[in-house]
């Protein structure tokens, strides 16, 4: 059990009131102590990190992603097109997803997050074609052997597009293999004690992918093993209107007829949401995952963040997928959600505070810890650590702003549970070479199938 001083930062981002400018000291897996300025620490510890030129935070949260859509970025029959329509683009060439696949793009995704300042990322795995149905336990083993801490929401289609729903009949799965699955994936990998690594949580795709029995089933099997619920909601004005037609319901209204609106449930997207909406999510203690670049690739809208918050909703914040990001980068993400949230609400009322905030305690919060997402004696040691020594750092003066405003791309260090998993921007055991020589393979395999 050594303990380590992150010893003077440049500047630190604990995101709460407490004084950490001596740095951090972590023993085993928690925060022991938060030094103040010119201070030593209380406690003992067996070697420091000069953190004298690094901008420390804690370790980035990523509240939604599909991690199989690395494999295509940028695909040429799904560009320019709005959600349904890249959705319908993209779904027979996803058809063709394998283990091989899934796994390197599984780990490609979580290299590029951890390599971007992520200790914690979340994955919303829908597609489970025939061949495909262990997917989530192919990440889980993919996760544990890198050591980054993630949040696996099981996701499920059962609505084919000859019943009304989005995806084709060769991409969805039976109501009862869902189910079954589901409640064996709890049983095998979700842990409840404090700093878990690996958690279980259920979500359905969307409204128009999924009937309504099985998201009602789904809210009773989370509320009875404990668990979070994650869907898509509000993205479109399309899905809007999907659920006014198909249920005689606005989207707020159907999650509650289906048992969702409550604290156990986070979204993503959450833009399309009225003022009493809005008031009732908060209510309910919903949480909302912002994308902010994947809502402006596919031009959805802006969620409104402040709102949200203001109301009472835990607002975090996502990549979303790598084929409508097109990429897996966290501390590009904060910076991307801060400057769309200004283009809402002005300069003024959106610092880069804010945008820390929603990419770090937010998440937590929105997906159900409270044990990570600050940097807080008894809470996980989750540490990012990002220099500025970089040409587009130059001139400037502010060093925890200019992380935003100058636009870092990646982290020097990443301490998750108190393990280094980076190191001098290199992910711990990871040979970049090979893994990105497998994953550009698969990447052309899979275009391939589906010509």
């Amino acid at each position: 059990m050594q303990s380590v001083w992150i010893k003077n930062p440049l500047a630190i981002y604990t995101g709460n009131d407490h004084d950490a400018r001596g740095g951090v000291v972590v023993c085993s897996n928690k925060i022991i102590e938060l030094v103040p300025l010119n201070a030593s620490p209380s406690n003992a510890y067996d070697y420091t990190v000069d953190a004298s030129r690094h901008v420390v935070t804690p370790g980035l949260i990523n509240a939604h992603h599909h991690f199989y859509q690395t494999l295509t970025r940028a695909y040429p029959g799904a560009l320019n097109k709005e959600l349904f329509h890249w959705l319908k683009s993209l779904y027979p060439v996803w058809a063709n997803l394998d283990d091989e696949m899934h796994s390197v793009a599984t780990e490609l995704a979580l290299v590029e997050l951890m390599l971007s300042g992520c200790s914690t990322a979340s994955d919303h795995h829908y597609l489970l074609p025939k061949g495909l149905e262990h997917a989530i336990d192919i990440q889980v083993q993919t996760a544990e052997q890198l050591g980054i801490r993630t949040i696996f929401t099981r996701g499920s289609m059962s609505l084919g597009e000859d019943q009304g729903g989005l995806p084709p009949r060769h991409t969805i799965q039976t109501e009862q293999a869902i189910i079954d699955d589901s409640e064996r994936l709890i049983s095998d990998y979700h842990q409840t004690q404090e700093g878990a690594m690996t958690q279980i949580a259920l979500a359905p795709c969307s409204p128009f992918s999924v009937t309504t029995d099985l998201m009602k089933e789904t809210a009773r099997i989370a509320k009875r093993e404990g668990v979070m619920t994650h869907t898509h909601l509000c993205e479109t004005i399309d899905e809007e209107n999907f659920c006014i037609e198909s249920f005689g319901l606005r989207p707020v209204d159907y999650l509650e007829d289906v048992g969702w609106l409550n604290d156990r449930t986070w979204l993503a997207h959450g833009i399309h949401f009225n003022s009493e909406e809005i008031l009732r999510l908060g209510k309910a203690g919903v949480g909302i995952c912002h994308c902010p670049t994947s809502n402006m690739m596919l031009a959805s809208g802006m969620c409104k963040n402040l709102e949200l918050e203001s109301a009472g909703v835990k607002v975090g914040l996502g990549v979303d997928g790598s084929a409508s990001n097109d990429g897996s980068n966290m501390i590009g993400e904060v910076r991307m959600a801060m400057y769309l949230q200004r283009l809402q609400y002005g300069s003024a009322q959106v610092t880069h505070f804010d945008a820390l905030r929603w990419a770090t305690k937010g998440s937590a919060l929105a997906m159900g810890r409270k044990d990570i997402g600050e940097i807080e004696v008894g809470l996980q040691a989750d540490i990012s650590m990002f220099k500025l020594d970089d040409i587009r750092f130059s001139g400037s003066h502010d060093p925890l702003a200019a992380l935003l405003l100058c636009g870092a791309q990646q982290a020097d260090r990443v301490m998750i549970a108190g393990k280094w998993r980076v190191i001098d921007g290199q992910v711990e055991g990871v040979d970049m070479q090979q893994l990105l020589k497998r994953h550009s393979a698969a990447a052309r395999r899979l275009a391939l199938l589906a010509q």
